[in-house]
């Protein structure tokens, strides 16, 4: 299905508890939510007013890394803790660039899965309700099995997905076994709220958004580096999300810098 718009969340799942990712889609301006969904949204930027144009940038961030990711020969994306496949989502990039790619979307979220499976085109995409956590179940599932060649290069994306992992869970480690379980020239597209120096509003709306959705863990500009061990970043390295090979002509409001940091590294050793 190419209007992707046109699809309705199925009214039989459970859309009475509010998730990660109809919250975001709701941010974004997308309707793929539910009534739940809009009344944390509405609390959370009563608090952080700014919130919306800090997941735009977010957001815009990883079109540019896939488009970046496909010029470097990419041709495999592994889409961690993906949220509801909209406009922008990696087959719909990917697509505009005129390459044939495959991409495994990964949810935790049933609702988000099943969003997923009736968009994404079936030649070329596979949906996985899993938790990005499990390394093992996510790479040893039929669909990443069947979808994928282990032996050729994998981008593995995690936009704003570590910092729901708490420290108790090891999420450097969650990375590092990713890491090692794929080729060579495999890459690592990633963003993560930082613990700087942060508005008051942000840190109530972090605690709303704790409270009815999922606890977000903030993380220091070192913290956040570790998670790269072991990977070479592309210039500019670890930036603000709207600071990472920016288009041409773009602008943004700079409280929107102070919000998070993002990367892009290749795996260079076997």
């Amino acid at each position: 299905m190419d209007d992707e718009s046109a699809v309705d969340l199925d009214p039989a799942l459970d859309l009475t508890r509010p998730s990660i990712a109809r919250v975001y889609d709701y941010l974004l301006g997308g309707s793929l939510n539910s009534e739940a969904d809009r009344l944390v949204a509405g609390r959370i930027t009563e608090a952080m007013p700014d919130l919306p144009a800090v997941l735009r940038a977010n957001r815009a961030f990883a079109v540019r890394a896939v488009r970046f990711l496909v010029e470097a020969g990419i041709r495999q994306f592994l889409d961690l803790g993906s949220g509801l496949a909209t406009a922008g989502s990696v087959h719909e990039v990917v697509r505009e660039a005129g390459v044939d790619a495959r991409v495994l979307y990964v949810d935790n979220d049933p609702v988000v899965t099943a969003h997923n499976s009736a968009i994404a085109p079936e030649h070329s995409c596979a949906v996985l309700t899993a938790d990005v956590r499990d390394t093992t179940g996510v790479l040893g599932s039929l669909q990443a099995t069947q979808l994928f060649d282990f032996g050729e290069p994998i981008a593995v994306l995690m936009v704003a997905v570590l910092h729901f992992v708490p420290d108790e869970d090891q999420p450097a480690d969650v990375v590092a076994r990713y890491r090692d379980a794929l080729a060579p020239g495999s890459f690592l597209a990633l963003t993560h709220a930082e613990n700087a120096e942060q508005a008051p509003g942000t840190f109530r709306a972090a605690q709303v958004y704790s409270n009815d959705v999922a606890r977000i863990h903030f993380r220091t500009r070192t913290e956040i580096a570790a998670f790269l061990d072991g990977w070479d970043p592309a210039a500019p390295g670890l930036v603000p999300a709207p600071d990472w090979r920016p288009e041409p002509g773009g602008s943004v409001h700079p409280a929107v810098r102070q919000h998070g940091l993002a990367a892009v590294a290749r795996k260079n050793r076997p």
